[in-house]
């Protein structure tokens, strides 16, 4: 896709005067509109799209529209029918009360994009810019730190789900990396536990019958990893990020000697400031800090 830059020209007459008849006491999106103005640019994103192709979907829109699915939680399909639907998103963005939005799937080739070309900070940094820019926020004189907490882009998962999904995430990396060599190792039954997303809401029902499930979880696992690391089989098979993943999680979760394998329980288990809290997010731990219990991390800001 290459860019065409879409200029923002302001907020259409009819957008604007309907939104403020509706909405006289504004909304987050109409505060942030009049207090900041455009935000985004689309040169801002230039280096992410190539030169020649069909054009791409306004890349200032879709950061824009990202900021706001952030702030509301909402998942991509989720954000892209709020900008069909809600006016106060469209006076945001400065469009016409009958544009259409895009398809939920851009935001997530959006993401890849900024992430390919390092551009991941990128909208943070053009908010403080234009922040700044504008006097809102200066830089203070002596000042303390405190830490607050910054919650992970990741699910929480409780420990079942945890495991089941470190392992299908493993197993889909080595059905992509070496498809034959796993063939040749899983079975049916793999496929049924393993070959759908882990969700709690799936699982079968009852605690007797949901822990049998966990304690089946872990020999696979250790019958996966065992078969990796072979002395017969090729080196880069176990330098998958997945399998790494899979073999710190399964030293954190599960203890195996003469007896079998069982589950780490109580100070068996390592602390959770240390320990995976997602096969897809490694820096993400379990937090509490004055009775707050957060899956992300932590972050020192100064206050005065």
């Amino acid at each position: 896709m290459s860019l065409e830059s879409r200029r923002d020209v302001g907020v259409p007459d009819l957008t604007a005067r309907v939104v403020r008849a509706w909405f006289p006491k504004g909304t987050l999106a109409i505060r942030i509109r009049e207090a900041l103005g455009p935000l985004f640019e689309d040169e801002s994103f230039a280096q992410a799209f190539p030169a020649r192709g069909r054009p791409a979907i306004s890349p200032g829109a879709l950061a824009l529209v990202s900021v706001l699915q952030y702030a509301e939680g909402l998942s991509d399909r989720q954000a892209a029918d709020q900008l069909r639907a809600r006016m106060d998103w469209k006076f945001l963005l400065g469009l016409e009360l009958e544009d259409p939005g895009f398809d939920f799937t851009v935001l997530g080739d959006f993401r890849v994009r900024l992430i390919d070309h390092s551009l991941e900070e990128k909208v943070l940094d053009l908010v403080v810019e234009r922040i700044c820019g504008l006097g809102l926020l200066r830089a203070g004189g002596r000042q303390r730190t405190d830490s607050t907490h910054v919650l992970a882009a990741v699910r929480v998962l409780n420990r079942m789900e945890f495991v089941g999904e470190t392992l299908r995430a493993a197993l889909e990396a080595l059905a992509v990396a070496a498809p034959q060599w796993l063939a040749g190792l899983v079975s049916a039954d793999w496929v049924e536990r393993y070959g759908a997303r882990i969700d709690s809401s799936r699982f079968p029902k009852g605690d007797h019958v949901r822990t049998e499930w966990a304690e089946q979880v872990g020999p696979d696992g250790f019958t996966l990893l065992e078969a990796v690391f072979a002395s017969k089989e090729p080196g880069w098979l176990r330098e998958i990020p997945a399998v790494q993943v899979l073999r710190r999680a399964w030293v954190e979760q599960y203890h195996r000697d003469g007896e079998g394998v069982r589950w780490r329980e109580g100070k068996d288990l390592p602390p959770a400031r240390g320990r995976l809290s997602s096969p897809y997010d490694l820096d993400a731990r379990y937090g509490l800090k004055r009775g707050l219990g957060w899956c992300g991390y932590k972050t020192q800001t100064p206050t005065t």
